[in-house]
Parts: C-alpha cells; sequence; structure tokens
C-alpha cells in the first residue's frame, strides 16, 4: 500500500468490496450494472487499466451486426445450422438489450443497412453467397424478421464503388457511436454507484480466504468475489486461458464533401470493414494478410496493413473522390476456435467471460450479464 494514502482514502476506497470487475469494455461494465441493479446492495469497484477502457470497446468500429453471409456460411460449416441459429439469437438479442437499456439516440444507433462487396474476379464467393440468401433469411426469419438478406446491385453505383460486381445487403444491419455507447455505459454504471478507477492496472491477484486481493500500483483491493472481463489481455492474469488476440488496425479519413457511402459493409469475408461517420469512410482490418503479427496485444500499425487499407479505399470504395487520411489506431480483440464467448468460474469465487470473436457489440451486453449471473448463484 503507498505510504502516501490518508487514513480516508483507505477506508473509503480500497475497503472490502462486495464484487470487483476487472475492466471497464462493453462486457465488464454491463457484468457490473448487471450486479447491481440484481442486488443494489451490493459495493462494487471496477478496475481499469487504461485513462479510457483498453482493448476494443472504444477502438472498434461501430458495426451493429450479426454476420455478413460468408462469414454466417464459414461459422455455419464450423458449428452447424442450430448451433449458428442460436449464436445468431444472441447476437440479435444482445443488439436489443443494449439499444433497450441506453437507448438509441444515446447510441446514434442508425440502421442504414449493411452490405457485402464481391469485387470482380470473385466468381465462386458470389455463386456460394447468393445461393444462400435463402436459406439465411429463413434461420433468421423468426429472430430478425423477414427477407434480411437481398441483392442490391444496383447501388454500386449510387455508392461510388469500382470493381465491384455483386452487393449483398443485410437490411436489419446497423451502425451506432462506439464512444458514446461507452460514455453512456459509464454514466450508467456511475450513477447507479458503481466505482470506476481507471490507470489502475491489477498486476496479480492474491486469494485469501475470504475473496481475492488485487495488487495495482495504486494499492491493494480486496473483495469477496471477482470478475475478469479484460478480453484478450486476460492471459496476463490467468495464461492457462484458451484464447488468441487479433489486433484491428483502422483508419478514418477526413470529412468528405458530398459523401456518398451510407451504411455498414464487409469486404473479404468479413476481415475488411468501412462505414460512414460525420462524413468521414472509418476503414479497418487486413487481419488476415498476416495473422501471425496480428495475433498480439501491442497497439500499433504495420505498414503492410495500411497499405491494403488505402489501396482498397483509392481503387475501390473512393475511386474518383479525393480524400486524406486523418488518423490511424487499432483495437485489441480475442478470438478462439468455439464462437460461443468463454464465461465460466475459473476459481472459487472467480468469474471470467472473455472471446467476444469480434462481436463485442452484438454480444457484450449479454455475455456481461451472463457471468453477472454466475456471480449471483454464488451469493
Amino acid at each position: 500500500m503507498p505510504t502516501e494514502l490518508s487514513y480516508w482514502e483507505k477506508e473509503s476506497f480500497f475497503c472490502n468490496y462486495d464484487a470487483i470487475v476487472i475492466g471497464s469494455g462493453i462486457v465488464g461494465l454491463n457484468a457490473a450494472i448487471h450486479l447491481k441493479k440484481t442486488a443494489p446492495s451490493l459495493k462494487i469497484a471496477i478496475l481499469e487499466r487504461g485513462f479510457l477502457p483498453t482493448g476494443a470497446s472504444t477502438k472498434n468500429a461501430g458495426f451493429a451486426c450479426f454476420g455478413s453471409i460468408s462469414e454466417l456460411i464459414e461459422q455455419e460449416e464450423m458449428i452447424g445450422v442450430d448451433q449458428l441459429s442460436a449464436l445468431i439469437e444472441k447476437r440479435w438479442k444482445g443488439l436489443l438489450k443494449l439499444r433497450n437499456l441506453l437507448g438509441d439516440n444515446a447510441i446514434d444507433y442508425q440502421c442504414l443497412g449493411g452490405y457485402e462487396l464481391f469485387k470482380n474476379g470473385d466468381n465462386f464467393l458470389v455463386e456460394t453467397g447468393v445461393s444462400k440468401i435463402e436459406h439465411f433469411n429463413r434461420l433468421v426469419n423468426d429472430v430478425v424478421g423477414s427477407n434480411a438478406f437481398g441483392l442490391s446491385n444496383k447501388k454500386i453505383s449510387s455508392f461510388g464503388f469500382e470493381g465491384v460486381s455483386t452487393l449483398i445487403e443485410n437490411r436489419y444491419e446497423a451502425q451506432i457511436d462506439s464512444g458514446k455507447m461507452m460514455f453512456a455505459l459509464i454514466r450508467y454504471a456511475q450513477q447507479l454507484g458503481i466505482s470506476i478507477f481507471n490507470n489502475c492496472r491489477v498486476d496479480q491477484i492474491e486469494e485469501e480466504s475470504k475473496g481475492s486481493c488485487l495488487i495495482t500500483k495504486n494499492g491493494n483491493f480486496c473483495c469477496k468475489r471477482l470478475i475478469v472481463t479484460t478480453n484478450a489481455f486476460i492471459k496476463d492474469l490467468f495464461p492457462g486461458i484458451e484464447i488468441n488476440p487479433g489486433r484491428g488496425q483502422v483508419l478514418i479519413t477526413k470529412p468528405i464533401k458530398d459523401l456518398k457511402v451510407a451504411g455498414t459493409f464487409h469486404y473479404d469475408k468479413g476481415f475488411y470493414y468501412f462505414r460512414n461517420i460525420n462524413g468521414r469512410i472509418l476503414l479497418g482490418g487486413g487481419r488476415n494478410i498476416d495473422f501471425e503479427a496480428e495475433e498480439t496485444t501491442t497497439f500499433g500499425q504495420t505498414e503492410r496493413i495500411q497499405l491494403a487499407l488505402e489501396d482498397l479505399l483509392k481503387n475501390v470504395i473512393l475511386p474518383k473522390t479525393d480524400f486524406e487520411i486523418d488518423y490511424r489506431w487499432s483495437g485489441i480483440m480475442a478470438f478462439g476456435k468455439i464462437l460461443e464467448p468463454f464465461i465460466a468460474e475459473i476459481r472459487p469465487n472467480v468469474f471470467c467471460a472473455t472471446r467476444c470473436n469480434g462481436m463485442g457489440i452484438a454480444i457484450g451486453s449479454q455475455t456481461g450479464e451472463d457471468v453477472a449471473n454466475l456471480l449471483l448463484a454464488n451469493l
């Protein structure tokens, strides 16, 4: 415990908590919120390693989606139609849960439709995708709505794309403002009386007879029960958990006059994604160019992927439009061989929720609630 702390600070800020959540991303905040709403008497704190939520929650593209055609085809091959149907339902209900909790205005929810691009020469991908439209429409009909997917080739020219032969539209896909979403979640949690400590990285967790002691450079926090929601960074504390980090590199243009592009867009089986935001194009992806290099928890950009993103902008998305890159960033996601998030009690009274597989916006709210319910069942 730092010697500079006063008696008051030790007693009021570092005293024993009923529950502590490590990580203030979308999963961690939803876990804490659900705990507090279900059991208001619980004293709850969230410890966040960064000044802002670190990882992907404030760094993603803001897609309110449940999977493009190509992604769903691959996922169906992995887990079968019944499990995929359940997964889509979880993603969709997770989006509804987020919207109901915060309200569409607070997260700037806009249902402008989503589109998957297929370039000239992608004949096999096009044929496979088009042949599956009705199959997936039937699969999501009872959960999402009718006629979710359809061909929209007439929109190719109106968006100004070049070298694109086919567009498959998902009329239920939407976009949100990730910054506003996280700001609203943080404010909601604080209004409930949940304490949030930023720049408070947990370096070590020590088991005690009455719970856990969390060792940080700021002091030691004690709690009866612990939830860890640090996603790809969870291996810093629990190396045995089987997840793989995945860095997503992103860039954004300066505002573009009379921008034609509106909606959320997927390309190359979802490995590239872009959207409009305040007259700009936000573009990310390219992880498949070098999976090994992007399997990292280190933030930053690589020349190879940034050049690929710029090439896509110049030759496909904005071929006849002058643009300037304003700035670039990256986020860190967690992936695994299993598409479901990993939610478990990994030690007595220590719970974790990780492996959102790039679908944090869709499943983050439900994942947070699910891990909170595991804890509540142990009260």
